[in-house]
């Protein structure tokens, strides 16, 4: 994957062919088994890396032919990264990450700040604040742990039941 970021900009321009590098099917043409598959990147905590990681995360579940839920895992993947870009931001760096295995979809962000995201009351007063609440709801997993001085946020999606 590459992207890059335009000095002074604050843009991510990103040329990423995903399913090139992580394509569905064998050299052959057969399908591919699903197995284990991971991926990360690092980003800045900017607001330009909400859409990058949503676009990231929606072609590899593509590239890899998942069956989860793809617009639920973009939609939540969006949710952590704004909270990263709202709380931690500044010149700080953020890690997404994405893995398959055992038909579980897990996504994690990871960032430098040790404080915990938490799941507010709704509210009329506030027009914000109702992320970890749709983490909470779609997600059939999800948690925070200490990593590295900061944390990490993940979710898990299982498969749709057939």
């Amino acid at each position: 994957m590459r992207t890059t970021e335009r000095r002074g900009t604050g843009r991510l321009d990103d040329h990423i062919d995903v399913g090139a590098l992580f394509p569905p099917h064998r050299k052959n043409g057969s399908p591919a088994l699903m197995s284990s598959r991971t991926a990360s990147i690092d980003l800045p905590s900017i607001p330009p890396s909400v859409p990058v990681s949503r676009h990231l995360v929606l072609e590899l579940l593509r590239a890899w032919d998942v069956p989860h839920d793809r617009e639920d895992a973009a939609l939540l993947v969006t949710e952590l990264v704004s909270n990263v870009v709202d709380h931690v931001g500044g010149d700080s760096t953020l890690t997404l990450e994405v893995g398959v295995a055992e038909d579980w979809l897990r996504i994690a962000v990871i960032d430098g700040s040790s404080v915990r995201p938490v799941v507010q009351q709704l509210s009329l007063d506030r027009p914000r604040g109702r992320g970890m609440r749709m983490v909470q709801a779609i997600a059939d997993r999800w948690g925070a742990e200490d990593h590295r001085g900061g944390k990490r946020v993940w979710f898990e999606l299982r498969p749709p039941l057939d």
